[in-house]
């Protein structure tokens, strides 16, 4: 590889996992690189080295990839790559329409910024110019030859309707199935597309299904299509030691100091300074949403709540089972969450549900609830009377969620783990869907719920477990009729 023009910082160059497809022709990085040295941008070694893995072309021209990722910690220059990348599509590539989305609009107008003070400050480059469109969220830059670099955020609809021959997605942390599914029409009938996705692990707070699903198949070597560049260090190397930080910030030396690195390693937890500077994925996120480590953390066997009692139920797909839990208040003032079935079995059916809790709440008459997702896999058991739900051929009243209060329930239970605001009593079925649940998106609303990672994981408890927790923490006192029917009043 060619670095003559390189400049050479004292972290690591090479990445720590790189899988990039065999080019059959030919490769383009030389050109990304000349192009962006003409215009004042030298780009460092380890990101000549992302360009050379993802800028291979096969005998026919196409882009050996057509699918680009990479992962590497904050301020090591990944937006001066993308800078090149986008400079070269405009002035080598002939790219009609390229767009850099971020997350965020603030991100995505950051890097207006910085390609448009290249159309600024070089006089070929602004006799080129067509038009800058500069209003917020309608960043752009448009050429004479008609070619436009659009700078939209990710938000509803902002990229449907382009028709993209290069789409680099910043922040890709934060990049869901759903917004996947949106993006992915726009390179369909271009005649030789590239998508990049760039970003940092994901938080267990993030939507970041695509990138670790990426990550997946680089790691693999699965996706001869996909190219994968990765700066991490070893989960089990030494956190506060130099040679650690080097091997995961390639531009350590350069434009991070030591000493800075110093400072974020006294100031985060080892969670936040494994993934925030050393690049070190969570684990949970292959299997599930909630860390393992936090759920851990949680644990208190001797945990007993003391008010706010609370059912939440739920059903796996076709009634094969279902879970009941508790939720409660302590006298510290956490929240308890508990299997309250601890019978429950997988393959059991759901016959057994509503004489149990029928029974539970004839003994207990201080629960609520039980809380369910109507609209889950329960409904099949339910029916509707004067506008209430109750399981049908019964008296039992079930207390309903709706999709925005769901959405904030999942939200709430992983804020309390992760935080330790939730205390649990060590149940091996109840963790075992903790640490499956995986995120589902609910459509365009911004919120979110569990879902299962794959067919055989049981997260009942889990879901059975968040509905409790929010009807304790949302829902007035049951009331009791004179005739016994037992309803609720939310």
């Amino acid at each position: 590889m060619r670095s003559r023009s390189a400049v050479v910082a004292g972290g690591r160059q090479v990445p720590t996992v790189r899988h990039a497809p065999q080019r059959t022709r030919n490769n383009a990085w030389e050109d990304v690189v000349d192009v962006a040295k003409a215009y004042g941008l030298v780009l460092d070694e380890w990101q000549e080295n992302v360009l050379e893995a993802a800028m291979g072309e096969r005998s026919d021209g196409q882009w050996s990839t057509p699918r680009v990722g990479l992962a590497v910690p904050r301020q090591n220059g990944k937006g001066a790559l993308i800078e090149a990348r986008e400079l070269a599509g405009l002035l080598v590539f002939g790219e009609q329409s390229i767009v850099h989305s971020a997350h965020e609009q603030k991100t995505a107008r950051i890097g207006f910024d910085r390609i448009r003070s290249y159309f600024d400050n070089y006089d070929d480059l602004r006799r080129k110019v067509k038009a800058i469109g500069t209003a917020v969220a309608r960043e752009y830059i448009e050429l004479t030859s008609g070619q436009v670099l659009r700078f939209p955020a990710r938000s509803k609809g902002a990229i449907r309707g382009f028709s993209i021959d290069c789409l680099i997605l910043d922040e890709a942390q934060e990049f869901s199935d759903l917004a996947l599914q949106a993006v992915m029409p726009t390179l369909a009938a271009r005649p030789n597309p590239q998508m990049w996705l760039l970003g940092t692990p994901p938080s267990p707070a993030n939507d970041g299904e695509v990138f670790t699903r990426w990550r997946n198949a680089g790691h693999e070597g699965s996706d001869r299509r996909l190219c994968w560049c990765e700066w991490s260090a070893d989960p089990a190397a030494d956190m506060d030691a130099p040679e650690t930080w080097e091997s995961a910030n390639p531009a350590l030396g350069i434009r991070i100091g030591y000493e800075a690195v110093s400072d974020e390693r006294a100031a985060l937890d080892d969670e936040g300074f494994g993934r925030e500077r050393l690049g070190i994925w969570d684990s949970a996120r292959d299997s599930g949403v909630i860390p393992a480590q936090s759920w851990a953390d949680c644990e208190d066997r001797l945990s007993v709540p003391v008010g706010q009692f609370t059912l939440g139920v739920e059903c796996g797909p076709d009634l094969g089972w279902a879970s009941v839990a508790l939720a409660g208040q302590r006298d510290d003032l956490d929240w308890h969450v508990a299997l309250e079935d601890d019978q429950h079995t997988k393959g059991r059916g759901v016959d057994w549900l509503v004489p149990a809790l029928t029974d539970v709440l004839a003994k207990n008459p201080q629960l609520r609830g039980p809380v369910a997702d109507v609209g889950g896999p329960i409904k099949a058991m339910l029916e509707q009377r004067s506008g209430r739900y109750y399981f049908r051929g019964a008296r039992l009243e079930v207390a309903p969620l709706k999709v925005s209060d769901l959405g904030g329930a999942c939200s709430t239970l992983l804020s309390l783990v992760i935080t330790g605001g939730v205390k649990h009593i060590g149940q091996p079925q109840f963790t075992a869907a903790a640490l499956a649940a995986g995120k589902r998106a609910l459509g365009d609303t911004g919120l979110w719920v569990w879902q299962r990672k794959n067919a055989t994981s049981d997260i009942t408890p889990a879901q059975a477990a968040t509905y409790a927790l929010w009807g304790a923490q949302n829902l007035k006192a049951r009331q009791w009729a004179a005739s016994g029917a037992r309803g609720w009043v939310g």
